[in-house]
């Protein structure tokens, strides 16, 4: 079993971890999506090496249905997660970070918002790779999310 720890902001009000690998980023932790969300500029998402994969894809979030476009962000790194080819929907919105991290991101691990001592504890049972692809499928019109080892 592998444990990794990332601080969590103690200015925000919501669970924000800065993420320093390859470049720094504000990312909001959202166990209720489905999807990672890029809610800056895309001109940022370009300048990570981001690639835009499908435009305008419709999604569930925020509320009801939107619109979004579908990047992929390569060697996309959480604490000791590698993400070989992170699948992200552009979305920009107000938001007190870049990046919405989906629960799906964690599949089938154990991870802790330990909010008094502003820690993100993730723990990768021994079955689990520390590489985690996440694959995009339609089906009947709508995009889903899984996560592959």
């Amino acid at each position: 079993m592998k444990q990794f720890t990332l601080e969590l902001s103690k200015e925000a009000q919501r669970p924000i971890v800065i993420l320093n690998k390859p470049f720094r980023l504000d990312a909001m932790l959202d166990t209720g999506a489905t999807f990672p969300i890029w809610t800056a500029d895309e001109d940022m998402i370009e300048e990570v090496g981001g690639k835009l994969t499908t435009p305008d894809v419709p999604f569930g979030g925020f509320g009801g249905m939107t619109t979004g476009n579908l990047y992929k962000i390569p060697n996309f790194c959480v604490g000791d997660l590698i993400f070989p080819s992170l699948p992200v929907i552009a979305s920009p919105r107000k938001l007190p970070c870049q990046l919405l991290l989906s629960a799906t991101m964690f599949s089938r691990l154990i991870y802790e918002i330990d909010d008094q001592h502003h820690h993100f504890n993730v723990t990768i049972p021994e079955r689990e790779s520390t590489v985690r692809n996440l694959a995009v499928k339609e089906e009947n019109g709508r995009l889903h999310i899984f996560c592959n080892e």
